[in-house]
């Protein structure tokens, strides 16, 4: 007669992780994932920007980094009239989540309420409490950041007036127009004469011209307006306009390549 074998011992379950912490910890791949597309976001305002960029403001994305921005703002009316302002804009690897505001910071000193005095930093919260990734973006920055050279001691807000990082400034706007106006000229000529202090990686440089820049500028107005600037003004300014349209590339290549000629024989 044939003996049954013992019935296997029962397997034991090995531990494991519940399934709510499963479905909340998130794996490599996710977070790879989320930072990718947190980056193609970001190219995608960036590409924005170029197209809907405020004008005389101009920005550049750094070599080294997608979330490092060199730009300049040059200013054309007002009290910064003449005013050329360089800057870095740094967002956060989480840039488009909620609250992560952008950082602009100037490279000169720049004498306004809305910039910080030893750091150089606008204060993007006095006007975007709240960073929203659905209504805000870099155009967003730009337009601010240009915004405050523009304006009046009228359009500050007595109600939050001492959120601004620069008191000194807002007291000597209100109560002194004519020595925060002299304050002003001061930090317009420091950025001119800064703008040519190009900091190491910077993509957006700036260089004091050349005895080439000028033999350039008479090749291109011999070579393409011919007589148009011995003639009245209005009518040199629509030839000049019409002579602009039709220039090419390789016209103005080859008119930098005799003016380099010309400057390498002197």
């Amino acid at each position: 007669m044939m003996s049954r074998s013992p019935p296997p011992p029962a397997a034991t379950p090995s531990p494991s992780r519940s399934p709510a912490r499963r479905r909340t910890q998130k794996t490599p791949s996710t977070i790879d994932r989320e930072q990718a597309m947190r980056d193609y976001k970001l190219s995608i305002e960036y590409k924005h920007l170029k197209q809907h960029c405020p004008g005389g403001v101009y920005l550049l994305p750094s070599h080294d980094s997608i979330r490092l921005f060199h730009g300049v703002i040059f200013v054309r009316r007002g009290s910064f009239a003449n005013g050329i302002f360089k800057f870095k804009l740094e967002v956060d690897p989480k840039y488009n989540d909620k609250n992560l505001h952008p950082k602009i910071t100037f490279n000169s000193y720049v004498y306004n309420p809305h910039v910080h005095p030893q750091t150089g930093e606008v204060d993007l919260r006095i006007s975007y409490p709240e960073w929203d990734s659905s209504k805000h973006y870099l155009v967003t920055v730009m337009t601010f950041v240009k915004r405050v050279f523009y304006l009046k001691e009228k359009d500050y807000s007595e109600e939050n007036e001492e959120r601004y990082p620069n008191q000194e400034a807002l007291k000597l706007l209100r109560t002194d127009p004519e020595g925060y106006r002299r304050r002003v000229q001061e930090c317009l000529r420091e950025s001119q004469r800064s703008v040519y202090l190009n900091d190491s990686g910077c993509t957006l440089n700036f260089n004091e011209e050349t005895h080439a820049y000028e033999i350039f500028r008479d090749l291109m107005k011999r070579k393409f307006l011919g007589d148009a600037t011995d003639v009245n003004t209005s009518h040199a300014s629509a030839d000049t306009e019409e002579v602009c349209r039709s220039v090419t590339c390789e016209d103005t290549l080859m008119a930098i390549r005799q003016a380099q000629s010309q400057a390498g024989g002197m």
